[in-house]
């Protein structure tokens, strides 16, 4: 039931709908198995590696 209604406010078939979030579920997959994917949804801060390298070599001294 739950299906359907969500079809019906897309305006597809129930089949359609279904294709669709199996699309979507899959392509979500394929993100998380990519490890640079993964790392860019953490959001973290970047920075020039030259940039770090100086940092963190700084800090050593």
């Amino acid at each position: 039931m739950a299906i359907r209604k969500a079809a019906e406010r897309r305006g597809s078939s129930k089949g359609e709908w279904v294709r669709r979030a199996i699309e979507r579920a899959l392509a979500e997959e394929q993100k998380f198995n990519d490890p640079v994917a993964r790392l860019a949804l953490l959001d973290a801060p970047t920075a020039d590696i030259e940039q770090m390298l100086g940092e963190i070599d700084s800090g050593r001294s």
